[in-house]
């Protein structure tokens, strides 16, 4: 039986071939993808930022569908049933997978990135990673699972909790979600800062207590709102060296940064070393959201934790993905862009 694929050929193009349905190892499910999100990992490849030298490949890793087909091995999960799955392929046998760190793992890949992706009608993965979802969530909600996961990770890694105040920079996709994965954390406030006005505006909405847009304004409202310490926590979500420097100015003695947008493979930042041992300052990285964030996510989005309506609004069908991606732009107030499939 033949599928289509959307096959990431080169940079800023895309090819829609027919295929062959991909084979089922006996480990494996066959998931018939019904929409997949545009992430910003997929923009950065299709603009050649980032894994160039994988291509062609079919990206597309924040996807829901249906179980079509699993391996004779397969006994948890059945044709059928509706679901999500965790991107995050470990060896399952090293240091880091039996410490669950599988991100870590030195033989780890990741659907859409390194492996098949779900800009297709079709993808196979490791039956271990399927998630069952309820069929009562509309599934352009369980599409936003994978992204969820990222901040429910960063929130947990960082330690977020009641009380504390936040600043994130970045009002982006990924921006807003942390702003309302820190409201249910019951951080306060939370300030939010990005350049675009209507961002800001869909952040105030996601739960932010404050939207700065003036860069020069920002470290005097975080000082305003936290009675003159600075903020508990920054958290950086769009991957700029100087905003990951500017964090540091933004936090209290003791305060933490979270590293969580992702830079150039050389991008550095200094870092006042004398200043982050007698303040006990602290950073930490977050890059993906795997195994328990998953689940966790799928919990929250199935109990109407997060407002979704920005990101599932825009949509494009398969075989129109060039032009999803060529006018992503142009389309600021909509956070997220996604594919529909079968």
């Amino acid at each position: 039986m033949a599928t289509m694929r959307a096959v990431l050929t080169a940079p800023h193009r895309f090819d829609l071939r027919e295929v062959a349905v991909p084979e089922v190892g006996p480990d494996d499910a066959l998931i018939r993808v019904q929409r997949t999100g545009i992430c910003g990992t997929d923009i950065h490849m299709f603009n050649g930022h980032y894994a160039a030298d994988r291509l062609p490949l079919v990206p597309g890793h924040e996807f829901a569908g249906t179980v079509a087909a699993t391996g004779e091995r397969v006994k948890h999960i059945k044709p059928g049933t509706t679901c999500v799955a965790d991107i995050n392929i470990g060896c399952g046998q090293c240091y880091w997978c039996r410490r669950n760190e599988i991100l870590n793992c030195p033989s780890m890949t990741q659907v859409g990135i390194g492996r098949e992706g779900a800009f297709a009608e079709y993808v196979c993965v490791p039956a271990r990673l399927v998630i069952p979802a309820p069929d009562d969530v509309p599934v352009e909600v369980l599409a936003l699972t994978e992204p969820v996961s990222c901040v429910v990770r960063a929130a947990r890694k960082a330690q977020a909790s009641f009380g504390q105040s936040v600043v994130i920079l970045g009002a982006g996709p990924i921006g807003n979600l942390h702003v309302q994965m820190m409201r249910l954390c019951g951080a306060a406030p939370i300030i939010i800062a990005d350049l675009s006005q209507d961002r800001c505006r869909l952040a105030l909405a996601a739960g932010a207590d404050a939207a700065v847009a003036d860069p020069a304004q920002l470290k005097q409202e975080v000082l305003k709102r936290t009675g003159g310490r600075g903020a508990d926590l920054v958290i950086e979500s769009v991957g700029s060296p100087r905003l990951y420097a500017f964090a540091f100015e933004l936090i209290r003695k003791g305060g933490h940064v979270a590293f969580f947008g992702l830079s150039g493979p050389n991008d550095t930042v200094p870092v006042d070393i004398l200043r982050t041992i007698l303040e006990e300052n602290s950073l930490k990285g977050s890059v993906a959201g795997m195994g328990e964030d998953m689940h966790d996510a799928l919990t929250l989005l199935s109990h109407g934790r997060f407002r979704t309506e920005a990101f599932t609004r825009a949509t494009f069908p398969l075989d129109d993905i060039q032009r999803a991606f060529e006018t992503l732009a142009e389309r600021p107030r909509d956070l997220k862009t996604q594919i529909i499939l079968n």
